[in-house]
């Protein structure tokens, strides 16, 4: 995008006047004038990345796994499937081992009569004290 068009928002709408426009680039062109300064917003502050990427990403395994999983066929598989990846992509921001976490809080439960853990705390990673985020960082899977 040039420079020009950033300083300058009227220039791409200066086409909405037009009464030959169609409606479908009219929408676009209103609904970028409604949002322009959001979406230009990166170009002041340099702590905005220019791209989602990491957003993008972190849904990729998801949505191709929704397509996997096609045949599970319940509402609770569903669920489950979007809790876990919820859980997971919180450990993964934390810097957690996914492995380390899975197979404490597995073992866990198991030894509660495979029930989860009376103290939920310990598992969170927001909760957790700095020695034991660097337990839950450190492990590799065997």
């Amino acid at each position: 995008m040039s420079t020009t068009a950033l300083a300058c928002p009227s220039l791409p709408f200066s086409l909405l006047p037009r009464p030959r426009l169609r409606k479908k680039p009219t929408k676009v062109l209103k609904s970028l004038q409604r949002h322009w300064e959001d979406l230009t917003r990166f170009v002041d502050d340099p702590g905005i990345p220019l791209d989602n990427n990491a957003a993008e990403r972190a849904l990729h395994n998801p949505v191709v796994g929704r397509k996997n999983y096609y045949g599970a066929g319940s509402e609770w598989s569903g669920q489950l499937t979007a809790w876990l990846f919820s859980i997971f992509v919180t450990l993964n921001l934390w810097g957690i081992n996914l492995h380390t976490w899975l197979s404490g809080y597995l073992q866990a439960c198991a030894d509660n009569n495979r029930q989860p853990p009376d103290d939920l705390s310990e598992w969170l990673p927001w909760e957790m004290g700095e020695e034991r985020l660097e337990v839950m960082r450190g492990h590799d899977p065997p």
